[in-house]
């Protein structure tokens, strides 16, 4: 069964913001190694990246970030497209790699499993501590109300 596009936009989304070391790691204990060829060799260049006021409001540009590409072609026939921010162009190259064995039903279990679910814990792992600092700095503001003539 072919890996649904929300699946796959998940996987693509968790593997692109991974720390690059974290998903190197995760990807060399894998051990796999497939054959392929690049369809996109890694390239970086500059994205303009929108904003909206509030979220709802209307587009604006808000400035240029790098980011790096990549395509691959798997010996299977799977194609994989990798884009990773920043200059990293094993990060770019890995991300295709993965996103082209999530598509093999033989491999995207252990991908899966062995990179993309870790990945995805330590991601929410940091945002569940960076919301525990940010509530501990909540302060409750009342107000006292005065009586009449004091």
């Amino acid at each position: 069964m072919p890996v649904s596009a929300e699946d796959r936009r998940r996987c693509l989304g968790v593997l692109a913001r991974a720390e690059p070391h974290d998903l190197r790691r995760r990807w060399e204990a894998l051990g796999l190694a497939p054959a392929f060829r690049h369809l996109r060799a890694p390239e970086t260049g500059l994205v303009m990246v929108r904003g909206r006021i509030g979220g709802t409001g209307a587009p604006f540009n808000m400035g240029e970030m790098t980011v790096t590409r990549c395509s691959v072609r798997l010996a299977s026939g799977a194609v994989g497209h990798g884009y990773a921010g920043g200059t990293d162009a094993r990060h770019a190259e890995i991300v295709a790699l993965c996103d082209a064995l999530l598509q093999d039903e033989d491999h995207r279990a252990a991908v899966e499993r062995e990179v993309v679910a870790p990945l995805m814990a330590a991601r929410d792992a940091a945002r569940q501590q960076t919301t525990a600092r940010a509530a501990a700095t909540k302060v409750e503001f009342f107000t006292v109300a005065r009586e009449a003539g004091a």
